[in-house]
C-alpha cells in the first residue's frame, strides 16, 4: 500500500514539473520597439545654428551629422538652405545621452511632391478602368 501511494504521488508530481520546465524554457516575446528605430518629426523650423549643426523644430533641437540626409523639394540640400518658419519634417534617433540626432530632414514640407504624385496616379487608375472591354 505504501509503495502504491508513493507511485501515485510520483505520477501526480511529474506533470507539474513538466509544466514548470516548459514555462521556464519558453522563448520570450521579442520587444515591440527597438531603441535604435527612427522616430518621425514635423513642424515649423524655429531656429538654425550652423556652427553647432543643429536645427530646432518647436521645442525639440535636432543634431545634424555628416550622415543626415537633407532634401528640399525632393532634391539634395544643405542646412544653409533651411529657412526659419518653413515647414520641416524628417526622422531622428534618440541617443543614450538624450540627444536627438536627425537621420533625415525634408525642408519645405511635403506639399508639392505629394500633389504631383497624386496627379500621376489618378489618370492611371482612370485609364485602366476605361480599357476594360464592355
Amino acid at each position: 500500500m505504501a509503495v502504491l501511494s508513493l507511485f501515485a504521488a510520483a505520477i501526480l508530481a511529474t506533470p507539474v514539473q513538466a509544466q514548470d520546465t516548459a514555462s521556464t524554457n519558453a522563448p520570450t516575446a521579442p520587444a515591440k520597439h527597438k531603441k535604435h528605430e527612427t522616430l518621425p518629426f514635423h513642424g515649423k523650423l524655429s531656429s538654425i545654428d550652423a556652427a553647432a549643426m543643429t536645427l530646432t523644430v518647436g521645442e525639440r533641437t535636432f543634431v545634424i551629422t555628416s550622415t543626415t540626409k537633407i532634401s528640399k523639394d525632393g532634391k539634395p540640400a544643405t542646412l544653409a538652405e533651411a529657412v526659419v518658419g518653413e515647414p520641416v519634417s524628417g526622422a531622428y534617433k534618440k541617443g543614450a545621452d538624450g540627444k536627438l540626432t536627425a537621420t533625415s530632414v525634408h525642408l519645405g514640407g511635403k506639399g508639392d511632391g505629394e500633389k504631383k504624385h497624386k496627379k500621376k496616379t489618378e489618370p492611371e487608375t482612370g485609364s485602366s478602368t476605361n480599357s476594360v472591354p464592355n
